[in-house]
C-alpha cells in the first residue's frame, strides 16, 4: 500500500500539462490536480456483466405491426435476453411475442446507434390497444419485468358524412383553394394538368381527392409539407410526390410514369414523412427488361415508390417496369428509417432491387411479397443495426443475387423466404464483412450461372457467402439446392462439399437439401436471367424435404401442421396470400 505522506506529496502537485491516455476506453483527458491523480491511481475500468435496463418505446405503430426498442447498459457479456408475451387490451389470454433482438452499439458511416433490444410484433388488427410484457433476463444480474402499452394505427378513411365537391378542369383550382378537412374533391371525367393540393386535413377529418372513371391527371400531382391527405381512384401519367407530408393515403391508384419526366418515379416522397399508408396501387415504369439496364449504373430509371421516415405502410400494390420498384432513401438522404411494413406487394421487372431496404435503422419489415424477374431481389446495403426483417418473402429469376447485404450490413433478420434463381443459391459477394446475420427456415435454390451486364451470380454453389462474420452471425434450418447437382460452398472462411460437411463443420447443424422436385407445381430452372418469367407457385409438396424441416418461431410460424414449421415462404397446405391489389382495377394495359 502506498504511503500517506507520498500520496498527500502527489496530490500537491501543479503546473503539468495534461496529456490523453491513448489506451483508456474513456479516452479522459488526465490532468494533475486532485481529480487526475486519483484518475492515475483509481483501478483499472471492470467489465459491466450485469444489465441496467434503460427506456422502452414503441414508436410509429402502422396498422399491423408494433416496434419495441429497449435501450440498455452493461451487459458486456452479451447474454441478456428479452421475451415478449403481448395480448388486446380488452383480452384475457396472452400471446407469445417473437424475441426481441439484441442490439450491441454500433456505426456506419454517418449512423450510430445505442444499446438495445429490438423487434417487431406483427399481423396485428389496426386501431388496437396492446399489452405488451416484456421480460428481461441476464444471469449476471439487471433482470426485469416491465408492460407498455401501444396503439396501432387506425385505416384512414373518409368521413361517412361529408361535402362532396365535383371538380372539372376549369375549376379544380378554385375548389382546392376553397376545401376544407372532412371534404371530399371528386374529379370529373376529363383531363387534368398537374397540380399540388395545398391544404391540410385532419387525422379523423381528412381531405380526399377522390375521381370518376375517365379522369386522367396528367404531370405531377405535388402535396408539400401538408398532412392528412388522401388520394382515391386517381389515375395519374407522371408521378404523385409528397415530400414533407404526414399521413398522406395513396389507395386505389394507377400511376403510369413518365418516360421523360420527373425521372421517371411513380411515388415518391424525397423528405422526411411519418406514417404513409401506400395501398393496392398499381404502378408502371418505363425500364425495359433487358441486359443493358441491368444493375446501379444500368441503363434504367425510376423508383416505383421510394419513401423516408417512420412508419409506412406499403402493402398490396403491383410494381414493374422500375430501377427499384421499391425503395427507402439512401445516405445523407435517409431520415428516421424505421418503423416500416412493406407487405404483400407484386413486384416485377426491376432492373436493380426489387425492394431496396437500404440505411433501415430498425424494425423495417419486409414480409410476404413476391418477386419475379428481378436484378436483386432484396437489398439492405446497409442495415444500421436492425433488426431489417425478411419474411416470408418469394422471389423467382435473380438475375444477381437474392439477398444484397452489403457495405457492412449489420443485422439482418431472413425468415421463410423462398428462392429460386440461377447462379449461387445464396450468393453474397460484398467484399466487406456482414454482421449479425440471423437466417432460420429459408429455400435457397441455385444452378448453372453466368455473367449479366458484367456482374456474374455464382457458379452454381449452394452458398457463396465469405463475407459472413461468425460472431454473432446464425444460421440454421434452412434448405439449399443446386440445378447443378452439386452440393458446395462456403460460409464465413469455411467451405464444405457436402450437406454432411455443412451440418459438422458451420451452425447449418439441421440444414436440408432440397430440389425443384420438392414444389407441388412444376416449377423449372430460370437457367436464362434474361427471360421474362410469369409468376410462380413455390408451395411444397407433402412429400418435400423441406416439408417439418424448420425451427418453431413464436411470433413468426405459430399454428404450423405437422411436426414443425415447413421451410420456405408457405406452410404446406395454405393457399397463396393475395399478392398486389386486392379489388381489380379495370384499367388497360393492367392485368
Amino acid at each position: 500500500m502506498m504511503p500517506m505522506d507520498l500520496i498527500l506529496q502527489l496530490f500537491s502537485l501543479k503546473g503539468r500539462k495534461s496529456r490523453r491516455c491513448p489506451h483508456s476506453p474513456l479516452r479522459h483527458r488526465i490532468g494533475t490536480g486532485t481529480l487526475g491523480i486519483a484518475l492515475l491511481f483509481a483501478t483499472p475500468a471492470v467489465a459491466q456483466l450485469q444489465t441496467i435496463p434503460g427506456s422502452i418505446s414503441t414508436p410509429y405503430p402502422t396498422a399491423v405491426s408494433i416496434a419495441i426498442e429497449w435501450s440498455f447498459s452493461g451487459d458486456d457479456n452479451g447474454n441478456g435476453e428479452v421475451s415478449v408475451r403481448y395480448r388486446p387490451v380488452s383480452g384475457e389470454s396472452w400471446l407469445i411475442g417473437p424475441q426481441l433482438r439484441r442490439i450491441a452499439a454500433g456505426s456506419n458511416g454517418a449512423f450510430s446507434w445505442s444499446n438495445r433490444h429490438s423487434g417487431s410484433l406483427f399481423d396485428l388488427n389496426s386501431n388496437q390497444a396492446y399489452q405488451i410484457e416484456l421480460t428481461l433476463i441476464d444471469p449476471d444480474g439487471g433482470s426485469s419485468i416491465q408492460t407498455v402499452t401501444a396503439l396501432t394505427r387506425q385505416i384512414p378513411k373518409a368521413l361517412n358524412t361529408t361535402t362532396v365537391l365535383p371538380a372539372t378542369p376549369g375549376t379544380l383550382s378554385a375548389v382546392l383553394a376553397s376545401v376544407q378537412p372532412g371534404q371530399i374533391v371528386l374529379l370529373q371525367p376529363g383531363s387534368y394538368s398537374g397540380f399540388s393540393i395545398d391544404v391540410s386535413g385532419q387525422p379523423e377529418a381528412p381531405i380526399v381527392v377522390r375521381a370518376l372513371p375517365g379522369a386522367q391527371i396528367n404531370g405531377e400531382l405535388g402535396i408539400f409539407l401538408q398532412h392528412d391527405v388522401m388520394l382515391e381512384s386517381l389515375v395519374v401519367n407522371g408521378r404523385i410526390r409528397f415530400n414533407g407530408s404526414d399521413r398522406v393515403t395513396i389507395r386505389r391508384c394507377v400511376v403510369n410514369a413518365s418516360p421523360n419526366q420527373f425521372d421517371g418515379d411513380g411515388i415518391v416522397s424525397f423528405l422526411r414523412s411519418e406514417s404513409a399508408y401506400i395501398v393496392d396501387n398499381v404502378v408502371l415504369g418505363t425500364t425495359q427488361w433487358t441486359e443493358a439496364a441491368m444493375g446501379a449504373s444500368g441503363a434504367n430509371r425510376g423508383e416505383g415508390i421510394v419513401v423516408t421516415g417512420p412508419g409506412h405502410l406499403i402493402a398490396h400494390n403491383r410494381v414493374s417496369h422500375f430501377r427499384d420498384n421499391i425503395s427507402l432513401m439512401e445516405d445523407g438522404s435517409a431520415v428516421d428509417q424505421f418503423s416500416i411494413d412493406i407487405y404483400r406487394n407484386e413486384l416485377s421487372q426491376a432492373a436493380d432491387d426489387a425492394i431496396e431496404a437500404d440505411f433501415c435503422f430498425h424494425n423495417c419489415r419486409i414480409r410476404e411479397n413476391r418477386v419475379t424477374n428481378a436484378f436483386v431481389a432484396f437489398s439492405s446495403q446497409p442495415g444500421l443495426g436492425g433488426p431489417t426483417y425478411f419474411i416470408r418473402n418469394a422471389a423467382y429469376n435473380v438475375a444477381h443475387v437474392a439477398f444484397k447485404l452489403y457495405r457492412s450490413s449489420d443485422g439482418d433478420v431472413l425468415l421463410h423466404n423462398s428462392v429460386v434463381k440461377a447462379g449461387d443459391a445464396l450468393g453474397l459477394y460484398p467484399g466487406v464483412p456482414v454482421r449479425n446475420t440471423f437466417a432460420r427456415n429459408n429455400l435457397f435454390l441455385g444452378g448453372p450461372g453466368s455473367v449479366i451486364n458484367g456482374f456474374a451470380n455464382g457458379s452454381g454453389r449452394v452458398i457463396d457467402f465469405a463475407s459472413l462474420e461468425l460472431a454473432g452471425a446464425s444460421l440454421n434450418y434452412n434448405g439449399y439446392g443446386s440445378a447443378t447437382s452439386a452440393f458446395e460452398g462456403r460460409l464465413g472462411p469455411i467451405s464444405f462439399n457436402s450437406l454432411a460437411q455443412l451440418r459438422a463443420l458451420t451452425t447449418e447443424s439441421e440444414a436440408s437439401a432440397v430440389s425443384l422436385a420438392d414444389f407441388q407445381a412444376t416449377v423449372g430452372q430460370p437457367n436464362d436471367p434474361l427471360q421474362i418469367y410469369p409468376q410462380q407457385d413455390l408451395r411444397l409438396q407433402a412429400a418435400a424435404a423441406g416439408v417439418d424441416g424448420g425451427q418453431p418461431m413464436a411470433g413468426i410460424n405459430d399454428g404450423f401442421s405437422g411436426a414443425a414449421p415447413d421451410l420456405g415462404a408457405y406452410e404446406f397446405g395454405v393457399d397463396l396470400p393475395v399478392y398486389g391489389p386486392r379489388e381489380r382495377l379495370l384499367i388497360d394495359g393492367f392485368e
